[in-house]
């Protein structure tokens, strides 16, 4: 795939309207997502840790774990991909370690931030967070230990729900001060709150939306007017799919068979193409006996 992928991904937040990044969790939705021309990809830890491990988001996926799942996404896709990269699995020596390795892989975009170690899902209870000063050390990490600066550095502070907005703020700061290149404050708990944020910074500022998580999910147009520059939508595709799984296994369940169920599904014919088949015949009658 091509390289200019960061650089397409850098330019592209330098311009007017907001970049919608839909998430990704596994091959399927990846390639299905990387069809529709997105500006940008989220590769959401939630959804690659369960879908990869089947465990919760919690800080058991290892940074091999994750890595891999950067290196066949962003190498499958031809739209920029974003990546979670947790705390940078440890310390500043794991933080360079992991930012080298998410580019190398492929990455346009790391994700860090400033839980404890072990880290937990950034909509769940029980979030701690590190000394500013140290999450200012490994953001000053990452960015001397990234190849290009057109590897953008994202910056994520827990802070908010349990230290309050104002002190999501000053770290905030800190962060951009230290070079990240956007600010994610997480969990904001109003509309108003994301005014705030909003109003207290000129860098490029993350939307996280969640449905029926912490933070009101606004329109386009809304997060456009509040000064917010990418909006990441981490699980909405996971939550419908799950959704329309759950009735088709309970159709089998409840009847034994397919026939008569409700669920609307995608064409099989259709799913073959996607997935690559056509490459897959025509190679194999390039080489039939």
């Amino acid at each position: 795939m091509s390289s200019n992928k960061p650089a397409k991904l850098h330019a592209r937040l330098q311009q007017p309207g907001l970049v919608t990044a839909p998430g990704v969790y596994d091959m399927v939705s990846l390639r299905l997502a990387d069809t529709f021309g997105f500006d940008a990809l989220y590769m959401t830890g939630f959804g690659a840790v369960a879908s990869h491990l089947g465990l919760p988001d919690a800080g058991l996926a290892t940074y091999s774990d994750m890595v891999g799942r950067v290196n066949a996404m962003a190498q499958m896709a031809r739209t920029p991909l974003i990546a979670d990269g947790d705390t940078g699995y440890g310390g500043l020596l794991n933080v360079r370690h992991t930012v080298q390795g998410y580019e190398k892989a492929g990455a346009s975009a790391i994700q860090l931030e400033d839980q404890e170690f072990p880290k937990k899902c950034g909509h769940t209870p029980g979030r701690r967070v590190i000394p500013t000063e140290d999450m200012v050390r490994k953001i000053r990490v990452a960015v001397e230990a990234r190849e290009s600066k057109d590897f953008l550095i994202i910056a994520r502070t827990d802070s908010r729900t349990t230290l309050g907005l104002d002190e999501a703020l000053r770290r905030a700061e800190a962060y951009a001060k230290a070079g990240a290149d956007i600010l994610f404050v997480e969990s904001p708990e109003s509309e108003e709150e994301m005014r705030k944020i909003g109003a207290s910074f000129d860098v490029p500022l993350l939307a996280n939306m969640v449905e029926k998580g912490r933070t009101p999910v606004l329109s386009k147009s809304e997060l456009e007017d509040i000064g917010y520059k990418l909006a990441i939508f981490p699980v909405t595709a996971l939550l419908a799919g799950v959704q329309a799984m759950t009735q088709v296994y309970q159709q089998f369940k409840n009847t034994g068979s397919s026939v008569g169920q409700n669920a609307e599904l995608y064409d099989f014919t259709a799913l073959t193409r996607l997935m690559g088949f056509e490459d897959v015949w025509e190679f194999d009658k390039r080489h039939a006996d």
